[in-house]
């Protein structure tokens, strides 16, 4: 394989306590991905992950802040490339697939390669992994109008663009949804291949907790779903606040139709506070819509700035 075929390419691996693994994923990715440069980016592990990471000849930086959202955070502000490959240090992901996903990046000219996991044997994922994926994968394509069939994998290939108009706000794994979301912000031109899943070697532990990273990523769906759609939500919060107002003011209606009194106060009042409470709401929203569509619009001009792939020799060889 033609080593100048990957100059210009970054790997970029974030470690916590992967010592039974990373000296393997190290070893794979130079043999796959000849001229490319490794990064290990150790968080703060308390085995010897950094350490057998440079025996292997990888670049390792310490990322003293807990969370793999901190850790994507300083990759992308530290390390220069043209095109870069995030993938976890675990070893289950197929190394082999990064040549193709690059080529597809280069010749598509796409800002993101997603590598959808493919899993021989259905007991890799656990339940309720695969079942919070389907649901946020839903959700996703719910707001933003586009699918991907495995949004929260950890293997993925960006180009500079991507990478240096990404401004990373998360701060643990929830970091995979807030990827997803940039792109579809920016409608980036983006692909997703198939790629083998494999189980962990015996010993090795997964750091995600489904029930807690599960609620932290559909709070970030929220999140974005608030910033990035806020009209769309304030005017359901408006419709919500018109409907209950309705509803408590019905009885007191009918009341002062048949009597000419209005018996019950305190439910007017309410009622009238909802109307009041929707109409602020829907104020909101018309406000933030036209700043999210100013602040996106300096995201694009961000993106712009960053010059496309065809600009490095080195990458169009």
């Amino acid at each position: 394989m033609d080593k100048e075929e990957f100059l210009g390419v970054a790997v970029l691996i974030p470690c916590y306590n992967e010592s039974l693994t990373i000296s393997s994923v190290v070893r794979q990715f130079k043999d796959t991905l000849p001229g490319a440069i490794i990064y290990v980016f150790d968080n703060d592990s308390t085995d010897n992950t950094g350490s057998l990471a440079k025996l292997e000849g990888a670049i390792v930086r310490k990322v003293y802040l807990r969370g793999k959202g901190n850790v994507v955070r300083r990759m992308f502000a530290d390390v220069q490339a043209e095109i870069y490959v995030l993938v976890d240090g675990d070893d289950t992901y197929s190394v082999k697939s990064s040549p193709e996903m690059i080529r597809r990046l280069i010749h598509d000219g796409l800002d993101m390669v997603l590598a959808s996991r493919v899993a021989n044997n259905e007991m890799l994922h656990r339940f309720g992994h695969r079942i919070g994926n389907i649901l946020l994968t839903r959700a996703m394509a719910f707001i933003f109008g586009r699918f991907f069939s495995d949004m929260l994998s950890g293997y993925r290939v960006f180009s500079r663009r991507f990478v240096k108009s990404f401004p990373a706000h998360s701060k643990g794994f929830e970091t995979e949804t807030e990827l997803t979301i940039h792109a579809l912000q920016l409608r980036m031109p983006v692909a997703e291949i198939s790629t083998p899943y494999a189980p962990r070697p015996v010993g090795s532990f997964s750091k995600l907790n489904t029930f807690q990273d599960g609620i932290k990523i559909l709070v970030t769906i929220f999140n974005m779903f608030k910033i990035e759609k806020p009209l769309y939500f304030f005017s359901l919060a408006f419709s919500f606040c018109v409907i209950a107002a309705l509803i408590l003011i019905y009885p007191v209606f009918i009341t002062y139709l048949n009597t000419g009194l209005v018996p019950r106060f305190p439910t007017l009042i309410t009622s009238s506070a909802l109307i009041l409470l929707g109409f602020i709401f829907l104020a909101c929203g018309i406000v933030i819509d036209v700043v999210t569509r100013g602040r996106n619009e300096l995201k694009r001009f961000i993106y712009l700035s960053v010059s496309p792939l065809n600009t490095c020799p080195s990458i169009e060889r």
